[in-house]
């Protein structure tokens, strides 16, 4: 196993297990991701994950370049791809929340997959960046376009086109991740923000998280009308009910995600 996962209560916790190459993302490191990521979707037990990295060097360096180097198809020829036994998912497709713990390196791959996470929490030795211009290539797997979208043009320009790397520091203060802390506090950072999300009503989470990704691009009366429809949905939840209830009547509420 190149991603090792583990459940502790509502919360999961995804670690990419290949420190030895600086947790670069192989097929197999993105298969296995995958696998987890559905299940992690479709257990009604977990309502918030973290995506780590094992080691202390890197949260993921970025694609395994090795599996780059081969002779380009000749033309014409078949490249037929793995049939896919599981569907392809990001974490921004899934509206359980999604916290990236950058414990390194978080570049190309590495920081575009910690893009589609929803928080960030930088280790204070952590470095991020897109390099890929510096072997020939682009950012191919959502880099040009999250990163414009999470920090001035201008910034996201600058590091998409040089290729160097940012300091956690920097990240934090273009806005890029949320906190900056010593390494020895990412995790226990990660797990209370993550147990901060368990203690709030599961369902409206989940709708608020829906309501602001898929209305980002939205003209403004349409992103209300979504989030109308969203809350309309919710309102007539259990979980908000009890909630209610349980403000009423001053007591800790006791959400079931129903």
């Amino acid at each position: 196993m190149v991603v090792d996962y583990e459940k502790e209560g509502k919360l999961a916790i995804m670690t990419i297990n290949r420190p030895e190459a600086r947790n670069a993302l192989s097929a197999d490191v993105s298969r296995e991701l995958n696998e987890t990521m559905v299940n992690f979707r479709d257990d009604p037990e977990l309502w918030v994950a973290i995506i780590t990295g094992a080691g202390d060097r890197a949260f993921s360096a970025g694609a395994d370049i090795k599996g780059f180097i081969r002779p380009p198809a000749a033309a014409g020829a078949e490249t037929a791809a793995p049939p896919r036994t599981v569907e392809r998912v990001r974490a921004d497709q899934i509206w359980k929340p999604f916290i990236a713990a950058i414990n390194g390196y978080a570049l190309g791959g590495g920081l575009e997959l910690a893009m589609t996470c929803d928080i960030r929490i930088a280790a204070d030795h952590a470095e991020l960046g897109q390099p890929e211009v510096n072997i020939g290539f682009m950012p191919g797997a959502g880099g040009t376009q999250r990163l414009p979208r999470f920090v001035p043009r201008a910034i996201a320009a600058e590091i998409l086109l040089t290729g160097e790397r940012i300091s956690a520091q920097e990240a934090y203060r273009i806005g890029l991740v949320n906190r900056v802390v010593p390494l020895d506090q990412l995790m226990p950072t990660a797990k209370q923000i993550a147990e901060t999300i368990c203690q709030k009503g599961p369902l409206g989470v989940r709708a608020t998280k829906e309501a602001m990704i898929r209305g980002y691009n939205m003209p403004l009366d349409e992103g209300l009308r979504l989030e109308g429809e969203l809350a309309g949905r919710v309102r007539s939840s259990e979980d908000f009910i009890e909630g209610a209830r349980a403000f009423a009547e001053k007591r800790p509420p006791a959400y079931k995600g129903k």
